[in-house]
């Protein structure tokens, strides 16, 4: 076998006159398509090209010397690129490279053992073969829309010529990755190998194709109905506008990727591969410079730094968590229990009625179920993570516990008196948290002997679709305490955000000067509908007045009290917000709030609602410039999360963005609620609080921190950067 070069990949070919190009870039714990690695890629297909021609090389097999395929394009050289020319020509030399592996003249294998994503995928694309691993980490996928891009490596051309159009573009649209069974069926891959003789198991594969000479069929099994839908321009007209509306009804055109790639094969199907990936060139270079894709990519950054973080500084050892209880077996409860037992932890739930116990356990049952429905897991599987969950009305077993999770009802005398008695069961070491989304960490710890074993761990409902969690420092907290919650939050599939003690934490602070300006508005006499669609217009998920019916009528009363209690007149509750939260009405959870709803689905704004709200509002509405209520909305949130940095309640600029986008669905394309605000800059910030302020009185007066920003030049991703973790 000839001897390897040090750089990735390098090319070793045995006596068989395999190629084999190994991926295994030393100083990285998994595969990057860097400038560095791409170069050398060139030189390795050009030697494999000039073996072939000489008959020494006769296939060649793809593979990875680590656990993981490769993870896809380097995401800081694609931020580096500044200009749609400049983006268009990176594209067109790495369509080069892979145009140049699908002509080699011999049979070509992706061994795909691991994660294959973006530039991995699109590797395996160009291959005449594609093999994937039954590992658990094997997964293949194209997310570069999720970055403000299109795959643009010959990913967005050839995937639908393979696999269709319909199914190319349910990955290509979402960046969806799907497993090997997945991909076989999709005919995104040849066959699925054991993990334990993968290796062998591809070379073997490769052995056969070499020798029958023949090739095999490759790409989906369509019906003929298909065939006729997807291969005439009548048919994909019809599939690309009905894909068309589905996206602008899902993003509500915010964001240009899913569109372009819409746009790209509308053009590109049915012509040349080299006229398609022009297309697929231009579109790209397009979207790399789009303020858009800029402000993903910073997302990404964020969430990758949280990823690989610990939650303190320095080298802390965290506890192991094998085995955790819960307290208090409502939603929030049986939800956080379903969650770890989903991750193979082993979960006691504890209430003190039966029938609490029973409701969060056929909880708990009915979010397994969705996961076999949705084909997350196999009933097999999911009656496994069942049997880690038991409930029970004692503490037995608690002497073993690594963590408890409290989820009993709002209110401090009752959670201080839950944790005392669990402090005295659970053994020295078992970390405590409490999962309030209001009330003090730092006052309930004073109820504990070992408040450095303490601290909050603040799920957001539904907690198997939330994906934030808020790591909350008491003034005792220790390092082991939080970096244990960090590392826990993070096996669950959270991202977690250390903040410090105050009220509302720092998502719920932000939120509620918004719902509370929601409020205010009505009181002018906007109406439901206007105030709603201003917001989801600028981006965000639903509006401030459904959102509180999502989070609960009563619970958003709640946590306006204490945010009112806490800073004064400035979060004092509007009066419909007031109003509304002493009828009856608990929003969507009891089908009626400021919306409708059947089986939990909103049926639109009840025209009952402004008669509920009775002297809280005008008879009549009134409208209300949408630039002004969305101005109003976002200010709102703005000035509030300057005061949260400024008090300390988050360490960066960057924690409060990632937060804010994860916690509230803040939309992503705008980067964050502080990077927005820093595009505008402070100064104008400040212009328009004091324009409102003239109108509106003291909730709109800028804070401290935005009026020292605004005179020194400053914007908060400079004041306030992320720290090393």
């Amino acid at each position: 076998m000839a001897s390897p070069s040090a750089a990735s990949p390098h090319l070793e070919i045995d006596d068989h006159g395999i190629a084999h190009v190994i991926f295994d870039e030393s100083g990285r714990s998994a595969n990057v398509l860097t400038e560095a690695v791409m170069r050398r890629l060139e030189d390795v297909v050009a030697e494999i090209e000039s073996g072939a021609r000489d008959g020494q090389i006769r296939g060649v097999l793809f593979r990875s010397g680590k656990s993981s395929f490769i993870v896809g394009a380097d995401v800081e050289a694609i931020a580096r690129i500044e200009s749609p020319t400049e983006g268009a020509d990176a594209a067109r030399e790495g369509q080069a490279l892979y145009l140049a592996i699908e002509r080699l003249p011999i049979p070509t294998v992706a061994a795909i053992n691991g994660t294959c994503m973006g530039g991995g995928t699109e590797l395996a694309l160009a291959c005449r073969y594609r093999l994937i691993s039954d590992a658990p980490g094997a997964r293949m996928g194209l997310p570069e829309v999720q970055l403000g891009i299109l795959p643009a490596w010959g990913g967005t051309t050839r995937l639908p010529r393979l696999i269709g159009l319909q199914a190319a573009l349910d990955l290509l649209l979402t960046g969806k990755t799907v497993d090997g069974r997945k991909a076989r069926r999709l005919g995104l891959v040849e066959d699925v190998l054991p993990a334990s003789t993968f290796s062998s198991a591809a070379e073997a594969f490769l052995r056969e194709r070499i020798a029958t000479e023949g090739k095999l069929p490759t790409g989906a099994d369509r019906s003929f109905f298909t065939r006729i839908l997807e291969d005439t321009a009548p048919g994909r007209a019809i599939i690309l506008r009905t894909a068309r509306s589905k996206v602008m009804e899902r993003t509500g055109g915010h964001y240009p990727a899913p569109l372009k790639i819409i746009d790209v094969l509308s053009k590109s199907l049915g012509r040349s591969v080299e006229k398609a990936l022009e297309y697929e060139a231009l579109a790209a270079g397009e979207l790399i410079a789009s303020r858009v894709s800029r402000s993903l990519i910073h997302v990404f950054h964020m969430r990758e730094a949280a990823r690989k973080g610990t939650g303190v500084e320095g080298e802390v050892d965290p506890r192991e968590v094998s085995e955790m209880a819960v307290l208090g077996a409502g939603v929030m409860g049986g939800g956080i229990a379903q969650l770890a037992a989903y991750h193979g932890i082993r979960v006691r739930m504890k209430d003190i009625r039966h029938d609490a116990v029973a409701s969060g356990l056929r909880y708990a049952r009915s979010l397994f179920d969705k996961a076999t429905e949705r084909r997350k897991m196999s009933s097999r599987e999911a009656d496994q993570a069942m049997d880690l969950i038991s409930g029970s009305l004692e503490y037995t077993g608690f002497g073993q516990l690594d963590l408890v999770v409290e989820a009993v009802v709002e209110k401090m005398g009752v959670k201080r008196t839950v944790l005392a008695e669990t402090e005295a069961l659970v053994p020295e070491g078992c970390v405590l948290t409490t999962n309030t989304s209001t009330l003090s960490v730092d006052e309930m710890a004073e109820a504990l002997k070992r408040p450095r074993d303490f601290c909050g761990m603040h799920f957001f409902n539904p907690v198997h679709k939330m994906p934030l969690v808020e790591v909350v420092r008491g003034k005792d907290s220790s390092d082991r305490a939080i970096a244990t919650v960090y590392a826990l939050s993070l096996r669950l599939g959270k991202v977690p955000i250390v903040v410090n003690d105050g009220p509302g934490f720092l998502v719920n602070r932000i939120l509620g000067p918004y719902l509370n300006e929601a409020g205010h508005l009505l009181t002018e006499g906007a109406s439901v509908e206007s105030i709603d669609r201003a917001a989801t217009e600028f981006g965000m998920p639903m509006g401030p007045l459904r959102l509180v019916d999502e989070v609960g009528i009563d619970i958003a009363r709640h946590a306006g009290e204490v945010l009112y209690e806490a800073f004064g007149n400035r979060m004092e509750p509007s009066a419909p917000l007031v109003a509304i939260g002493e009828t009856d009405r608990l929003g969507s959870k009891g089908e009626l709030g400021f919306y409708r709803y059947e089986n939990g689905k909103a049926q639109g704004v009840d025209p009952d609602v402004y008669g509920a709200l009775g002297g809280a509002v005008p008879s009549e509405r009134r409208p209300i410039p949408e630039e002004d209520i969305r101005a109003r909305l976002v200010l709102m949130m703005m000035n509030e999360a300057s005061r949260v940095l400024d008090d300390g309640i988050a360490a960066s600029a960057a924690d409060v963005d990632l937060a804010m986008i994860m916690g509230t669905g803040f939309p992503p394309f705008r980067g964050g609620l502080l990077r927005f605000a820093d595009e505008l800059h402070p100064r104008l910030v400040v212009e328009r609080l004091r324009e409102y302020e003239a109108d509106h009185g003291e909730r709109f007066t800028p804070s401290s921190l935005l009026l020292r920003l605004a005179s020194s030049d400053q914007r908060f991703y400079e004041a306030f950067p992320a720290l090393e973790k």
